[in-house]
């Protein structure tokens, strides 16, 4: 029995240290090769996941990292943040558009160029890179050169700001292509006329190094390249038997991209704005101020994730404010002017400079024609409410049946409205009769006969 437990924990040892042995012995040697997918538009979302991968590259010392794309752009922010991830990046950064029919425009073209080996399936294109607004230049790139001896200065946008951003993006871009070794004319070419290329085209224009067709035949192809790294250091790649693992993307990435999407922050907002509203004008309900608080600081912390137009915002607070001053102070025209004042705002509100980053009509007029309802509902109510009779006081007395407890003469006492009242009237009453209340003085009722009621 002795011998059995022994044999058996000695297996048991043995399978336990087989199984750490063999993966870090995977790891060790670096033949791991990592993807990372961005499908869709490029935003703070894509930025964590590239930046979170990256990272857990470098803690598993991995061969390479694919960055496999199919974007049609992004924000600018967060392509710079992508680049400067890349160019920073220890670990070999291979970018592969793919697969067929996928694209790498405006933003993706950047982030291709960046990378250390650029590669495009059959049947995928890449270029139209024309910026709408760059913002400056990152640190450590060589100097590029926008223009060579005033060149077709005659196509240069005549707008000011235009020929800054435009003359930016291109230093930009020819710097990464200077950086690393790839067609920097063709690259400018792809910002100042938006010109692309396909897959064989970027190949023999040199603005790409491979053409594989799919992950298997770019390993194979990648295996024996010598890259440059951060900080200058060269590294011969050993792809040929990678084993390829996918990289997901953790939570805070999955809950970056539903909040930076424009329609959900711009949602998140109404819903946070009016929760607030509704938890002043019913205090002590809890519920809407406490959904409504979180709602507004995910909404704000989206918006400034976002590029949005800050005399837009400020428009369709202004738009609000006016829609909750009409729901208490009725005049029509203060609530006209919150619907225009609303609706301009959240047209405004995003600065359109990105595929898959602006506001939906069908959000806009739904969210509109929600706030326009409340405001007429809450109209109507009040109406209502002043034209209906008093409630409270004297005038909420009269018509109200009575019941008759004791009488002597032209007074006595009642039963009406749930308490005993001092009554008078012109007539004599029995007690137990009903009779109608005719008016208050005081706190004596004058009573009358009901009327008789014709059938």
């Amino acid at each position: 029995m002795q011998t059995m437990k022994a044999a058996l924990v000695a297996a048991i040892t043995a399978v336990a240290l087989i199984c750490c042995i063999l993966p870090s012995s995977a790891e060790e040697s670096g033949h791991v090769a990592l993807v990372v997918t961005i499908d869709g538009a490029i935003g703070p979302a894509s930025a964590s996941y590239v930046r979170e991968a990256l990272a857990k590259a470098g803690e598993r010392r991995a061969e390479v990292v694919l960055l496999r794309m199919n974007t049609p752009g992004g924000l600018n922010s967060s392509m710079r943040e992508i680049i400067a991830d890349v160019l920073a990046s220890p670990i070999p950064v291979i970018g592969y558009v793919a697969p067929s029919g996928a694209h790498a425009a405006s933003a993706g073209t950047y982030i291709l160029y960046a990378t250390h080996i650029a590669a495009m399936a059959p049947g995928t294109n890449i270029g139209a890179a024309t910026p709408v607004q760059i913002g400056g230049p990152l640190p450590g790139l060589p100097s590029g050169t926008p223009d060579k001896d005033g060149k077709d200065k005659k196509d240069e946008p005549k707008d000011a700001m235009t020929a800054k951003a435009t003359n930016d993006a291109v230093a930009f871009i020819r710097s990464l292509a200077e950086l690393r070794n790839r067609n920097a004319d063709w690259a400018e070419k792809a910002v100042r006329e938006a010109a692309t290329l396909t897959a064989n085209g970027a190949l023999k224009a040199h603005a790409i190094d491979l053409v594989a067709r799919d992950q298997a035949e770019l390993l194979r192809q990648l295996d024996g390249r010598v890259v440059e790294v951060a900080g200058g250091r060269t590294q011969r790649l050993a792809t040929k038997d990678a084993v390829v693992e996918a990289i997901e993307p953790g939570w805070i990435s999955r809950f970056l991209a539903v909040i930076t999407d424009p329609n959900v922050a711009f949602i998140l907002l109404m819903i946070g704005i009016y929760g607030l509203i509704f938890e002043f004008m019913f205090p002590g309900t809890v519920a809407p101020g406490v959904v409504g608080a979180i709602c507004l600081l995910i909404g704000l912390y989206a918006l400034n994730l976002l590029p949005i137009n800050y005399a837009g915002l400020a428009l369709m607070l202004v738009g609000l404010v006016l829609l909750t001053v009409e729901a208490f102070n009725p005049t029509v025209v203060i609530g006209i002017g919150g619907i225009i004042a609303f609706v301009l705002g959240a047209m405004m509100l995003f600065r359109g400079e990105a595929p898959g980053y602006h506001l939906s009509w069908w959000v806009i007029g739904i969210t509109a024609a929600v706030f326009s309802s409340f405001a007429l509902i809450v109209l109507g109510s009040l109406r209502r409410v002043r034209k209906a009779p008093a409630l409270v006081g004297a005038q909420a007395m009269r018509g109200l049946p009575a019941e008759v407890l004791d009488w002597n003469g032209n007074e006595g006492h009642v039963f009406a409205h749930g308490e005993r009242w001092q009554a008078r009237g012109a007539e004599t009453f029995k007690p137990g009769e009903t009779v109608e209340v005719a008016n208050v003085v005081d706190l004596t009722l004058l009573i009358r006969r009901t009327a008789a009621r014709t059938s």
